[in-house]
């Protein structure tokens, strides 16, 4: 057999597809199992069947076998983009978004092992919820010497704040993740568990849906258990958990760190999906011992929390005081059984590897049960007796470290001792007998290896191998009993080794086959999991603030790239030495930051204004020009990723990225005006669908209500500060100057239709000022900031109500009396709407971002 696989250069009916991956799909390597083939690869084995599932899912290929592999990939590609899914490298603020990866093949698990993996997993789920039990009970484990206190109370895991606390309907665990591997005799194996906040639901669920899309026949004839009932589980589990008063609808939320952290596509995805309320720490309060979310219609009581923040970050009043991520008071309110948590806090102690050593001997005491599942074998260094066995596997095995990074006892990145040399090895011995219970060494399992499809590799591509290990779910249901998801997250590493997700590891879809046909749940995940949502959408102080930027960014981008635009046409045009042009320029650009203040004005020197403003395009630091404010647009919608639907982020996204890929390289190096000029019309382009899908594609529901607000705000000041500024100038008096106004509100065709080529003083006030059907005139944006305000009148007891009325009135008759009179009176008057749009931001701000005015926004004391 040739070691590097020849790729198949013509399309092949399956059976030529079957003979063409016995022959050339690369084996697995020596000593681990082989997932294609369904047996263990060892020297001088010649077999090349295929296992009998991996068999059947390439007859369902169709007639054009391998060769439809790669147009796959680039599909589900495709799929990954558009739907936006991503995972934040390094959790950081400025680092680029990866796209998800995943590969195309499924890791394939018949009935009868999974008959061992569901099995195993409920068993140890039981033994987790007794450990918990105990440590926070009686701690008869430590007492009796069963399990040594430096794994438990000396944990930082374990939470002292939380003895004694017993769960009111008994459960410490709501649901928990186990990390297996197949070892080289074909069985799953325990590697870890994860019982703090285990990632992986949310991506596991788009594996599925882009994965059994690619691969419909094969999925259904491979009789492949579906998952959304036990999604549905899930959120029935938690619902019938809550501490709910009699008439009361349960209400449940996820706790997300925020947009930065590494999952937080999975966070909001999941939440959607699960119709729960995603929040961050500072949407929620604790008052009365209850716990509450900060929303515009006030304050609404929660009764559940699905947390994706560790432990220790949680209570920034009893554990972490540095937390940012936490919630004041919040583990009092769930010690006083106000509050589900989903894990109860306290857990993390269970997912030390060291704890793995002693559960054989702990299912004997709790359960009276030999494990099932067995696991990797564990030695803890801690431990006097295991110590020397411990040190003898040291060249062989994998070192880890016992306790999580905490900044008070040493942790490190697992190291592998058959990959170090007699030097390195003597060094960690050393460092293990000076720390030892810092220190657990594990057995090195070769993982088995699944196949994948290279796209990129010569000809129509080829199949690879990667190891793979398995995360499987267990949640409780409303019954309160254990359930596992009848799949999983598959996580491929390198040839080398398992490669987490933050190091560019890559993700497979799991398919758990059913004994037949006929056991397939007939639950889709295309029907909603969760129960009915509420008529009303919760709208939290947060997100509303958030929308409410959004809009005001959006607008502020639109209008500083509308002046910028304007300013480069007219600066390169006949008109360029118009004095009172370059006055009106000067002024509005400096007055919206597109040009540095130090820069000479377009009076002075033209040319060098001229390239102050192509500079200021993509300046975000010395400028609030056009590249501030998209950017600004796109960190408020970051926040508020979850009410976007996938195409609305994705082209704010492309936007963002689109423009500022088109910089200069060199950022002492200017852009020429016509580049400048092209970048800027595309982006206009782009601007109007952006727009377009924030009044179509959104709800328009309270949130809505705000970006439209921050919009009309925004525009309502703009229009009426550059209006001013035309007639202080007198820039009406002639044609160039008349036709710039129109230009900078897109009013040229609509002004052309309506009044032919009478340019007169009223002509434009009665098109931009009084004009109820120009969108960008005083008396629409007036009307509309009013309709919004009214709609909004169910919250802060009609407080809007009274904000509107603090609108002035604008008629006809009084703009045709201040026409009649001197210019300054008509200043004076334009002006007020300038001081009307700080008002009503400052009022939304006050009503229902800070809280600072009284109204229904505060329980208790």
């Amino acid at each position: 057999m040739s070691d590097i696989p020849r790729p198949l250069e013509t399309a092949a009916a399956p059976l030529h597809v079957m003979s063409w991956l016995q022959q050339h799909a690369p084996n697995a390597p020596q000593g681990h199992w082989d997932e294609l083939r369904g047996q263990l690869e060892q020297a001088g084995d010649t077999r090349v069947e295929l296992d009998g599932a991996w068999a059947q899912f390439v007859e369902q290929l169709g007639p054009e076998g391998l060769a439809s592999l790669s147009p796959r990939m680039r599909e589900l590609q495709r799929q990954v983009r558009d739907n936006g899914i991503t995972y934040n490298i390094y959790a950081h603020s400025e680092q680029t978004q990866r796209p998800w990866s995943l590969d195309l093949f499924p890791l394939i698990i018949s009935p009868a092992h999974w008959q061992q993996i569901e099995r195993g997993v409920l068993q140890r789920m039981r033994l987790l919820e007794h450990i918990m039990q105990d440590a926070y009970g009686k701690q008869a484990l430590v007492t009796s010497g069963q399990l040594p206190a430096a794994l438990v109370q000396g944990h930082p895991g374990y939470l002292p704040a939380m003895q004694g606390m017993v769960p009111a309907d008994g459960r410490y665990l709501s649901m928990a993740a186990f990390d297996l591997a197949r070892g080289p005799d074909g069985l799953w194996w325990l590697l870890s568990q994860r019982t703090q906040a285990p990632s992986g639901l949310g991506y596991l669920l788009e594996n599925r849906l882009i994965i059994s899309r690619l691969f419909p026949q094969a999925f259904d004839n491979l009789s492949v258990q579906r998952l959304a009932s036990t999604y549905q589980a899930l959120v029935s589990g938690l619902k019938a958990r809550c501490p709910v008063s009699k008439g009361e609808t349960p209400h449940i939320a996820l706790l997300t760190p925020g947009p930065y952290n590494e999952t937080y596509f999975e966070h909001a995805y999941l939440a959607r999906y699960l119709g729960l309320s995603l929040v961050q720490s500072d949407d929620l309060t604790v008052r009365e011992e209850g716990l509450f979310l900060k929303t515009v219609q006030g304050l609404q009581r929660v009764h559940g929390l699905l947390k994706r923040v560790d432990d220790a970050w949680l209570d920034p009043l009893e554990l972490r005081s540095d937390s940012s991520l936490g919630v004041p008071g919040l583990l009092q309110a769930v010690r006083q059984g106000q509050v589900l948590l989903a894990n109860t806090p306290g857990s993390g102690f269970l997912e030390s590897n060291a704890l793995l050593g002693f559960m054989p001997a702990l299912a004997q005491t709790l359960l009276n049960e030999e494990l099932v599942l067995p696991a990797i074998p564990s030695w803890w260094c801690g431990e006097a007796a295991a110590l020397p066995e411990a040190l003898e596997r040291l060249p062989e095995g994998l070192i880890k470290p016992t306790y999580p990074q905490d900044g008070q006892r040493p942790s490190f990145e697992p190291r592998q001792g058959n990959l170090m040399d007699q030097r390195e090895r003597d060094e960690w011995a050393g460092r293990i007998l000076r720390m030892p219970e810092a220190h657990t060494i594990q057995s090195w399992l070769p993982l088995s290896h699944l196949p994948i499809w290279n796209a990129e590799a010569q000809g129509l591509g080829t199949v690879e191998t990667r190891p793979v290990v398995l995360r499987v779910f267990v949640v409780v249901d409303e019954n309160n009993e254990w359930q596992v998801l009848p799949g999983g997250l598959a996580r491929l590493g390198s040839h080398e080794g398992i490669a987490s997700m933050q190091r560019g590891g890559s993700s497979a879809d799991v398919w758990v086959q059913a004994p037949s046909r006929e056991a397939v749940h007939p639950l889709s995940l295309l029907a909603d999991a969760a129960q009915p949502r509420p008529a009303q959408r919760l709208v939290t102080s947060r997100a509303a603030e958030n929308l409410f930027w959004l809009g005001r960014y959006s607008e502020r981008t639109e209008n500083t790239l509308a002046l910028s635009r304007l300013a480069l046409d007219l600066l390169v045009s006949e008109h360029q030495s118009h004095p009172r042009l370059l006055t009106w320029l000067n002024a509005l650009t400096r007055r919206h930051g597109l040009v540095r203040s130090a820069s000479p004005s377009a009076s002075q020197s033209h040319r060098v204004f001229e390239r102050s403003v192509v500079a200021g395009l993509w300046d975000t630091t010395h400028t609030t020009g056009v590249g501030y404010n998209l950017r600004g647009m796109l960190n408020a919608a970051t926040s508020v990723r979850e009410r976007l639907s996938p195409e609305h982020w994705q082209l704010l996204q492309d936007t963002e990225q689109r423009f500022f890929a088109a910089a200069p390289a060199v950022p002492s190096r200017l852009a020429d005006t016509a580049h400048a000029q092209r970048t800027l019309t595309d982006l206009s382009q782009r601007l109007a669908a952006l727009t377009g899908a924030q009044t179509d594609r959104m709800s328009r529901d309270d949130g809505w209500r705000m970006l439209s607000l921050g919009r009309h705000i925004e525009r309502l000041d703009f229009l009426a500060h550059a209006l001013n500024l035309a007639l202080e100038h007198e820039l009406v008096r002639d044609q160039a100057g008349f036709d710039a106004v129109l230009h900078l509100f897109d009013s040229t065709i609509s002004f052309h239709a309506q009044y032919q080529q009478t340019r007169t003083v009223w002509a434009m006030m009665d098109l931009l000022v009084l004009n109820p059907d120009n969108p960008r005139s005083l008396a629409w944006v007036v009307h509309t900031l009013r309709s919004r305000l009214k709609r909004l009148q169910h919250l802060s007891g009609g407080a809007t109500l009274e904000l509107a009325a603090r609108i002035p009135p604008l008629e006809s008759a009084t703009v045709h009396a201040l026409l009649t009179q001197n210019t300054k009176a008509l200043l004076t008057w334009l002006a007020q709407w300038s001081g009307c749009a700080r008002t009503m931001a400052e009022g939304l701000s006050a009503l229902f971002f800070t809280h600072s005015q009284h109204g229904q926004h505060s329980v208790g004391s």
